[in-house]
């Protein structure tokens, strides 16, 4: 195979998983004889530096000439919110990458790796055995209705509009249900249609899909329900389907439930299987340019690429083995290791996964 991917590093910490996950894509390439190559594009604070944005155009013509995205991060510090230079960039680049690309399918597989059970803050018996994907509508809602800000005689009014159409409901919840079909034909829909009428109209559609999926089971559960069995029954889930909000919501939680956010992954996709994969955690500033942060997510993120887009499952699954021998063999980083126990860092770890790897 031979194929062009967009790579977009970002931020803080991006460069380096990024460049981590690159040894680990040279490897696949040699053992099976691919030719997957990345071509640098560039976002967020470095693109401001050159271009005077953070999405510039010539980045989103690589992505449009790529046949997949894999991105890092973008942002910096919380003290750094009104420098220019990274002011509303995630806005900018992220959702600005999102829409562009009609990137409305954002695929979040949350599994309890053995390696972490004891990072999560909840007992071992409850999250053992975790195995949930959260299907998440990535271009519409609150976060892309109209907002405005303007004064009243109480003062400042601020209004963000939550707004779905039919389609947009329907196409997410097909890729949810398809999903569920390739796993445990189990669908959550979550949502607060006790208060939204977004939400009424969710399962309204809901009710007319599903009819095309009989041997799917289907329940709805409110957001604040859902939250709550997602930390105290999370194997009662199989397939969550939810807004662009909620979704955001359950996601990061699911963070905290498997162990560390540095382990997970993330697809964005759109109808003709174009993607955009990144890890779910931010740009950890602090820990930037100090070989210590974890790049599993972003190698995963890579091994959800070969399986999505370019439908390598087999690649797929030697790069998830090979991460779990590591830890096997004891070769963890830094944020999954207790006190005084020896650990590597982002380089080592991709370059132990690297030699992991064969066909």
């Amino acid at each position: 195979m031979k194929k062009t991917i967009a790579i977009l590093a970002g931020d803080g910490i991006g460069p380096e998983i990024i460049n981590a996950t690159l040894v680990v894509l040279e490897r696949i390439n040699k053992c099976f004889g691919h030719e997957i190559i990345p071509h640098v594009g560039l976002v967020g604070g470095d693109a401001y530096d050159k271009f005077g944005t953070h999405l510039p155009d010539e980045t989103i013509e690589l992505c449009q000439n790529s046949s997949a995205i894999l991105f890092g991060a973008v942002g910096g510090s919380v003290n750094d919110s009104n420098n220019p230079r990274y002011k509303n960039v995630e806005k900018n680049v992220i959702l600005g990458l999102r829409k562009k690309f009609d990137l409305f399918a954002n695929l979040r597989p949350l599994k309890v790796m053995p390696v972490a059970i004891k990072k999560s803050p909840l007992k071992s018996n409850i999250i053992a055995g975790v195995d949930v994907l959260i299907v998440r509508e990535l271009v519409s809602g609150i976060y892309f209705g109209p907002q405005r800000q303007y004064e009243s005689v109480d003062g400042r009014v601020a209004e963000d509009t939550n707004r779905y159409s039919e389609m947009e409901i329907e196409r997410i919840l097909r890729v949810g249900f398809e999903s569920a079909v390739r796993r445990r034909k189990k669908v959550t829909i979550v949502d607060k249609a006790n208060v939204l009428e977004t939400s009424r109209l969710w399962r309204a559609v809901t009710e007319i899909i599903k009819k095309e999926f009989s041997d799917v089971s289907v329940e709805y559960m409110y957001i604040d329900n859902a939250v709550m069995q997602l930390v105290s029954n999370p194997t009662g889930f199989d397939v969550i389907i939810t807004d662009n909000m909620f979704g955001d919501i359950m996601s990061d939680l699911g963070g905290a439930v498997v162990g560390s956010i540095g382990l997970l992954p993330s697809a964005s996709l759109n109808k003709q299987g174009f993607g955009m994969y990144e890890p779910v955690h931010g740009s950890a500033p602090d820990i930037a340019k100090k070989n210590i942060a974890n790049p599993t997510a972003q190698i995963l993120s890579l091994a959800m690429m070969l399986r999505y887009t370019f439908r390598l499952e087999s690649e797929a699954r030697v790069i998830e083995k090979a991460i779990v021998d590591a830890w096997i063999m004891g070769k963890k980083t830094k944020d999954l290791t207790s006190a005084g126990e020896p650990w590597v860092g982002t380089k080592e770890f991709a370059e132990v996964v690297s030699s992991l790897i064969d066909n």
